[in-house]
């Protein structure tokens, strides 16, 4: 018979009553939300002058600046869990 490969244990129950929440959640939220509302500011401002161009035009640079913000985003995330922008190997 085969073994069945082990599962990764949950890392907060592996490190019993001594887990501490981290304080980058929250701040990596509140730092999101403030990064988005830049941002979002940034983009309604450019909206008016390329409204003028034509069509053709609007159309690759709202596919642009809607998938923007996401390039930034998994690194992000990554450093919310872990604490380092880059995945752990």
């Amino acid at each position: 018979m085969k073994r069945q490969p082990e599962r990764p244990k949950d890392q907060h129950r592996d490190q019993g009553s001594d887990w501490q929440p981290t304080w980058r959640k929250p701040v990596g939220v509140l730092g999101l939300m403030l990064a988005m509302a830049i941002y979002i500011v940034v983009v309604v401002t450019l909206i008016e002058p390329i409204s003028r161009w034509p069509v053709l035009l609007q159309v690759p640079v709202y596919l642009v600046l809607g998938i923007a913000w996401l390039l930034p985003l998994k690194r992000y995330l990554i450093w919310m869990e872990t604490g380092r922008f880059s995945p752990p190997e």
